[in-house]
């Protein structure tokens, strides 16, 4: 083996079980829908519901919301790719995109302005599961 990374060749890589970096990095989530039930509803907890109650709303059908889809497959694509830098992924993804993007979408006059879903302090967000199919896994989708 070399005596430093820059000397590794393949057959080093081979030995060390290492991905070369021009191999594309596995997606953690399959679909917009994963990372809203497994990611997002459960980590950014805030108490929505109908006027009068709170002045978040959030509808636990979101995949009904075409803007509230676009929105959230872009917080998806985003969070999967800012990950994978370790120093300050995680910070930019919170500032630049999911704060942004959850105020509009939780807004009193957003996309969810009508919604009724309510939930209490520490909560998931509410959750419905959507139609089978309609988010399919892109990691076991077949590359053409």
């Amino acid at each position: 083996m070399g005596d430093s990374y820059d000397e590794l060749d393949a057959a080093d890589f081979d030995a060390l079980d290492v991905v070369p970096s021009s191999a594309p990095p596995s997606l953690v989530f399959g679909s917009v829908d994963e990372f809203v039930r497994e990611k997002l509803i459960q980590q950014y907890r805030r108490v929505v519901g109908p006027p009068g109650r709170a002045h978040r709303r959030w509808a636990a059908e979101w995949w009904r919301y075409p803007e509230a889809v676009s929105r959230l497959e872009a917080l998806w694509r985003s969070w999967e790719h800012l990950r994978l830098d370790g120093a300050t992924g995680s910070s930019i993804w919170w500032r630049d995109h999911l704060d942004p993007h959850m105020a509009v979408l939780m807004d009193v006059d957003g996309p969810f302005a009508e919604a009724k879903d309510q939930n209490d302090p520490g909560e998931p967000l509410p959750y419905a599961h959507p139609p089978t199919g309609m988010f399919p896994d892109v990691r076991t989708a077949d590359v053409v």
